[in-house]
Order: structure tokens, then sequence, then C-alpha cells
């Protein structure tokens, strides 16, 4: 791992580039479905199931859906810049074999079409890597 060159937010790069490790890029290419965190105007957490794709050129996770923006996590993002998304899923349930991916970072709302982009300043997996599926792989990227 190193630090990406000239990076606004000097975040750390895995030897491919990006600020996630290949097992990581190889999970979130197989995934659609993924859990959105924001925090309300009062404070009060909000979560919900979205859509979602990796933008490759950004390095970032795009969210979005219809309507999208008229929603409260729309609003949530526009309004603090924060944003988190869970990716998950179960490779088995017995034995118990969870595996995901949860990214949290800086959030900007987009249009056109309507959509948050999130970009990582911490990524937390579990489950893609080794043998050992209840290790952690945690990191801050930004």
């Amino acid at each position: 791992m190193g630090r990406r060159a000239g990076a606004k937010d000097g975040g750390i790069v895995t030897t491919n580039g990006s600020v996630f490790t290949d097992a990581e890029l190889r999970y979130l290419s197989d995934r659609r479905l993924g859990r959105l965190a924001t925090v309300g105007r009062d404070g009060t957490p909000h979560v919900a199931p979205v859509g979602w794709r990796y933008d490759s050129e950004e390095d970032a996770v795009d969210v979005g859906g219809r309507n999208f923006e008229r929603s409260k996590k729309y609003r949530d993002v526009a309004r603090s810049g924060r944003a988190a998304i869970v990716i998950d899923d179960l490779v088995s349930v017995d034995p118990w074999r969870p595996r995901g991916i949860e990214i949290r970072g800086r959030a900007e709302v987009l249009e056109d079409p309507p959509r948050v982009r999130i970009r990582p300043e911490r990524i937390v997996s579990w489950g893609l890597e080794d043998d050992d599926l209840f290790r952690q792989h945690a990191r801050t990227v930004g």
C-alpha cells in the first residue's frame, strides 16, 4: 500500500491503484444491493436498502434509485456531506459464513441521474480473503 499521488484526500491506495484491495474489488463487481446509512437533521440514524455501483474512474461508490432526488437519503447527504454503505451476503448459513464490506466517507449529491457518491475514508471488510471468516480488514484511506 502507498499514498495516491496528488490525491486531495491523501488516501492510501493498494498496489492496484485503488483504495480497495483486489478481493474487495472482486466482491464489489458482483453485488448490487446494499444498505445506505445517513444521519437526519435531528441526529437520528437512517438506514435503507439501495441499489449502487462502483465507479472505477472515481474510485467511489454511487448510490441511486427511482425518484432518488426526493428521498430522505438524498436530502441527508446534501445537508451533512457524510454517508456509509454496507454491502454483504451470506456464503452459507451452516456453517455461518458472512462476508461483506462497509464503506464510510465523504458524500456528495450528483444530478443527471440523481445519485449520491461516497468517497471512501474508512473501509472494513470481512470474509473476503482468508480462512478466518470473522477477521476484519479495517483501514483508514482518506
